[in-house]
């Protein structure tokens, strides 16, 4: 058996490796003793010569060694990637529902740079890094091995390969692969564009926060008059939903919010808050490809009658509305020209949903970000009906969550809302966070019952 190569550590660096954090700086280096070709593993020690890890390395990278083992091992073969891919199929099959779902989560599941979505029979792979990249032979023969797939598809075609030396790529890997799969979530159909749709094409990381949003969507019909009440013409009936006239509703989501869902993309929540009964949804993304493939999951669930679709920018939209608003209310107050015809703005809903993308993708970006997500939750607030609800997410890493719900608290202040944390909550159980590897911590998600100060 060949000596490995070592990686001696830095006496003054901080013990991150010995706490279980997977990644290892060009900072911590002082030094390598034998060699190895990039990509392929290395161990690291001490500066006292103890071993700490096993890892692959790559000198092109601020990130130079990440570690997969630790204990000492001489490849990673096809058996040792099919052994941590058996654990990844155990985990998923314990804890998620929905067949359709991650199936490797990158360094929380051991196998750091790699990326892993089960769409249908179809599985998308991202592959991130150089000692990823070496092994992809090895890896598709193992996913094939363990998970038995129709085929495989390869959605490498990220910036983030540049830090390593690689090239964007992405294409069929293995099998046969339609690009439009259609998979389940929560009880919901939907499809999938896996060659053109956002990163593997889809976004499972909110699956159980979609579902969370279910107590939201009923609940609201007293609020429009609409009572439960003996039937007006056959008592024997039983109760029936009655307006404030006596006349009987029989609109079946009558007890349903209105709701309003930004940066819907493929309308996954549209889909969950109709399926829980909401009584009418906008839905609305800045793509027209995303709204197209909207309107057809809309379509295939049967909720055509209950959402209407907007193509904007969410920002203007938002605002246009808050415009809207406070123009009807000047209006009503006789302060107003009433000569100029009222536009069609100035509309507000049960349950309002931010779900945008990451606004701060670097820790200098943050301060910016903070103007974003303040901006775009304060016009939220706005369109807030009194004692509804606003939705909100952040999937940047660098906003922390303290920094986030300051930002919402601020927002708040300054419409004037009173706002009481519901529910908080981070990615689903397909996406395992290491502890003390915050750079796995990134998606932050919140509901909050939205109430005027005054």
């Amino acid at each position: 058996m060949r000596e490995q190569a070592r990686i001696v550590l830095n006496k003054a660096r901080k013990k991150r490796t010995e706490q279980g954090h997977p990644w290892i700086f060009a900072s911590d280096i002082d030094r390598m003793e034998g060699s190895a070709e990039p990509g392929g593993l290395v161990d690291v020690v001490n500066h006292q010569g103890r071993y700490l890890a096993t890892g692959y390395w790559n000198p092109k990278s601020q990130i130079t060694v990440r570690v997969v083992s630790y204990e000492s091992i001489q490849e990673m073969g096809q058996a040792f990637l099919a052994e941590r891919l058996t654990r990844c199929k155990e985990h998923r099959k314990r804890f998620v529902a929905d067949r359709d779902c991650r199936l490797v989560y990158g360094e929380a599941d051991f196998l750091p740079g790699l990326i892993v979505d089960r769409f249908g029979d179809v599985l998308v792979v991202q592959i991130l890094t150089l000692g990823m990249e070496a092994v992809k032979e090895q890896l598709v023969n193992a996913l094939v091995e363990v998970f038995e797939p129709a085929g495989i598809y390869e959605r490498s075609d990220v910036s983030v390969r540049g830090l390593e030396g690689l090239e964007e790529r992405k294409g069929i890997l293995y099998g046969t692969c339609e690009p439009i799969v259609q998979i389940e979530e929560n009880g919901l159909s939907m499809e999938v564009d896996i060659v053109e749709g956002q990163k593997t094409g889809y976004f499972f990381d909110q699956r159980e926060n979609r579902a969370s949003i279910a107590p939201l969507m009923k609940g609201w019909g007293a609020k429009s008059g609409i009572q439960l009440a003996p039937h007006p013409e056959d008592p024997e009936a039983g109760e029936v939903p009655v307006n404030a006239n006596g006349k009987v509703v029989t609109f079946p989501y009558w007890d349903g919010a209105t709701v309003l869902e930004c940066f819907a993309h493929t309308g996954s929540f549209t889909l969950h808050a109709c399926r829980y009964g909401a009584k009418k949804v906008t839905c609305l993304d800045v793509s027209q490809h995303a709204i197209d493939t909207a309107k057809r999951n809309v379509d295939r669930n049967g909720f055509s009658d209950r959402v209407e679709f907007v193509v904007a920018d969410a920002f203007q939209y938002l605002r246009d509305q808050v415009k809207g608003l406070e123009e009807r209310k000047s209006r009503a107050a006789g302060s107003a020209d009433t000569s100029k015809k009222l536009g069609a703005a100035g509309r507000t809903w049960d349950v309002v949903i931010l779900d945008p993308p990451a606004f701060a993708k670097t820790r200098n970006a943050v301060q910016g970000a903070c103007r974003g997500y303040k901006d775009i939750n304060l016009q939220g607030l706005k369109l807030v009906n009194e004692g509804g609800y606003l939705v909100t997410a952040s999937c940047s890493y660098h906003m922390r969550p303290d920094l986030f719900l300051e930002t919402i608290h601020e927002a708040a202040n300054d419409a004037g809302k009173l706002l009481r944390l519901v529910e908080w909550r981070a990615a689903g159980k397909d996406h395992p966070q290491l502890l003390g590897v915050n750079e796995g911590h990134y998606l932050k998600f919140a509901i909050f019952e939205v109430r005027s100060k005054v």
